[in-house]
């Protein structure tokens, strides 16, 4: 270790050579890497609604569907629309009214049944087969083109316009999460840093980390829009910590070795041995997502654990590289921090340890029942601002048509007409459903096939399976639509037992019992991993135990606060936060109880030894903590999409919240629990005296 932190302070140039150089590959992989902008598309391949989805890709060139409403035009000025969208690359097809009947017919002699799934009001409705899934860039192309043509008078509704406009909002606010980050980090870091050049020389050593980690992300080939909103100001909030350890153990190091280069050397060896275990328990906390069936976990996990690993590597290279070559401006620009010695605030700490740790368990009961019962939201929707176009359209279809969302039915085409017919009439009677779209729904079984027109069946039947569509009044991921798909799917199955049902509301269901597990999962293998790191660490069975339950009481009260303040938070918050706050601020835990296990072996006293401990440990974690609070309240506060905001908003609390769990409660924690951290662990001192 010794020779290889020698060799990286003696390598300074060669180092910051070829880390420029190599953020020209990187910057290459970060354009070609592609996002997913549809968070259903990460449920897994076996669930009924996608295999589902699958075949209406496969057999229909349906990737997704939308609807068009067209307000104040006459029925023959509509026809050129739809004839115009129908060859709009991406469009596979158009159903409209003009497919059943001519188009010069009345519609106020057409039957009710017709009317009320056509027409309503002032406007009338036609239903957009597109051939990619809502995700893919030419539906989202499409989906452009679609509006132009439409023009004003028109609003485009489905998944395919949301994830549309849902694309266009991150892509234009991720650039602005990076600059406010960087510059609320640069605030924290120059008003508790003793140098005004540090800041810049942190988050430049970050930000070639974070650029690298965008960067290979080329080799997952596509990663989801959240994880690309909030990989670099998480990367910096979670791997600013090592390099405040690094500086602080050079400047320690400066003081008793004139050789700045020694001085280095001497900084990455023990900075290495200090960071491992600090940067194993995030890495696993984030590797704990990839438990998730939802693929979304794995997406945020692997990147982020990736990020860290980068973030540590550039840590004990890149960072050592740039503060000797700028050690001379480091020193010459010093300054006074605002941050105190925290001497009277240690003898507080410690002379009411136990009040502290009673407000602790007290604080625990609220905490966990507002954890407990906290709402949560799953429609997409729900993280949009209403006022665009995709939200505009999806509140018309609903308030002017009766549907909130749409689900797809796929049944064998070998199927009886009356039987289909009769599993229509069924669906129609089912509470909440506005309207059925089936041909011999529209036509009647008396119809002979020879009549339908050849191009409106190939819509609706193709390999093997015929099409039509329900439309319900009951939104997505509510307990409404959950009853009414569980009536759906028994009808479907009655008439047709390898029936199939899908769609937004499906889907949604799907996500709903998937994140209830998944959360379970994340949680346990969470914990798990962290208590196995903390062991090791520290040799001990009771300190993991007593580290965890600190952390955990900050992450319920982070929680829980949404409960009490009447807030709804988006479901992947509820699975992610608290890996992400456990493995990002155990480090604070770690670095407490290190100081205090140090103190322990020079002092018989343990009152002494937990004074020093917080009093020496305070400055690097409050820095640590409002760092990451800077990298994410900025992007929770001006973001408007709800579910990054919301993630950012619960990320920034929660470093501030363990923050003060660590400094005001674990100590008490630890000096009541000293007996029996001692009996149990390997390294700590023996001979303690119990203080007056």
């Amino acid at each position: 270790m010794a020779k290889i932190s020698k060799k990286i302070a003696e390598s300074r140039v060669i180092i910051l050579v070829l880390a420029f150089l190599l953020l020209i590959p990187s910057v290459l992989g970060f354009i070609k890497t592609k996002i997913n902008y549809d968070i259903l598309s990460y449920l897994p391949d076996d669930l009924e609604t996608v295999r589902a989805e699958e075949i209406l890709k496969r057999d229909f060139d349906c990737g997704s569907l939308s609807m068009l409403i067209v307000e104040g035009m006459e029925d023959k000025d509509v026809a050129k629309i739809k004839e115009k969208v129908e060859k709009i690359q991406g469009v596979q097809k158009v159903l409209w009214i003009n497919d059943v009947l001519d188009s010069p017919i009345p519609k106020d002699i057409l039957p009710s049944n017709i009317q009320d799934v056509f027409y309503a009001k002032d406007s009338t409705m036609m239903v957009i087969m597109l051939e990619e899934g809502s995700a893919n860039i030419i539906t989202q192309n499409a989906v452009e083109d679609i509006r132009k043509v439409a023009g004003e008078q028109s609003f485009l509704s489905g998944m395919a316009g949301i994830v549309k406009d849902t694309k266009d909002l991150s892509d234009k606010e991720t650039p602005f999460y990076v600059l406010i980050a960087v510059v609320l980090s640069l605030i924290v870091l120059a008003l508790t840093m003793d140098s005004v050049v540090i800041p810049v020389i942190f988050l430049g050593s970050i930000g070639i980390a974070v650029i690298y980690n965008m960067g290979s992300n080329i080799i997952f080939g596509e990663i989801s829009y959240i994880t690309k909103a909030l990989s670099a100001i998480l990367q910096l909030g979670v791997t600013m910590d090592y390099s405040i350890f690094l500086l602080h153990r050079y400047d320690e190091e400066r003081e008793v070795q004139k050789d700045k280069v020694i001085a280095m050397a001497n900084a990455i060896a023990n900075t290495m041995i200090s960071v491992a275990g600090s940067s194993l328990t995030t890495i696993a906390g984030f590797l704990a997502l990839c438990t998730m069936d939802l693929a979304l976990g794995k997406d945020i996990g692997l990147v982020m654990a990736k990020g860290v690993l980068l973030g540590v590597i550039c840590t004990v290279t890149v960072l050592p590289a740039l503060i000797l070559t700028f050690d001379r401006v480091i020193h010459k620009y010093r300054h006074k921090t605002l941050l105190p010695t925290f001497e009277k605030t240690s003898e507080f700490v410690v002379k009411h340890h136990k009040a502290f740790v009673l407000i602790g368990i007290l604080v625990f009961i609220p905490a966990f029942i507002g954890k407990v019962n906290a709402k949560v939201y799953y429609n997409l929707d729900e993280s949009l601002p209403k006022d665009l176009p995709s939200i505009v359209g999806t509140n018309k279809l609903k308030n002017d048509y009766g549907m909130t969302s749409t689900n797809m039915i796929l049944i064998k085409d070998s199927l009886d007409n009356y039987k289909v017919k009769a599993m229509a009439d069924e669906l129609e009677q089912v509470d909440g459903v506005s309207s059925v779209i089936a041909l011999e729904k529209i036509l009647g079984p008396r119809v002979p096939e020879s009549f339908i027109p050849k191009d409106l069946l190939e819509k609706i039947r193709s390999g093997g399976y015929e099409l039509f569509v329900v439309n319900s009044e009951y939104k997505a991921a509510t307990d409404e639509v959950k009853e009414q798909l569980v009536k759906i799917n028994d009808i479907v199955k009655k008439y047709d037992s390898d029936g199939l049902v899908s769609g937004e509301a499906p889907l949604t269901n799907d996500l709903i019992k998937i994140s209830d597990i998944d959360f379970k999962n994340v949680s346990i293998a969470s914990i798990v991993a962290i208590f196995i790191i903390i062991a090791l660490v520290f040799m001990s069975l009771s300190l993991p135990i007593i580290l965890v339950i600190a952390i955990e009481l900050a992450i319920f009260i982070n929680l829980g606060i949404p409960f009490y303040t009447g807030s709804v938070i988006p479901f992947i918050a509820s699975i992610v936060i608290g890996t992400i706050q456990l493995g990002a601020t155990v480090d604070y835990a770690i670095l407490l109880t290190s100081r205090f296990k140090e103190e322990l072996e020079m002092s018989s006293n343990k009152m002494d030894a937990m004074r020093i401990a917080v009093q020496s440990s305070s400055r690097s974690i409050i820095t640590s903590a409002l760092t990451f609070f800077g990298a994410t309240a900025g992007v929770g506060i001006i973001s408007k999409l709800e579910m990054v905001s919301s993630l950012c908003t619960l990320m920034a609390r929660g470093a501030i919240i363990s923050m003060f769990v660590i400094l005001f409660v674990l100590p008490g924690i630890l000096l009541i629990s000293e007996k029996v951290i001692i009996k149990t662990s390997k390294g700590f001192i023996k001979n303690v005296e119990e203080a007056a």
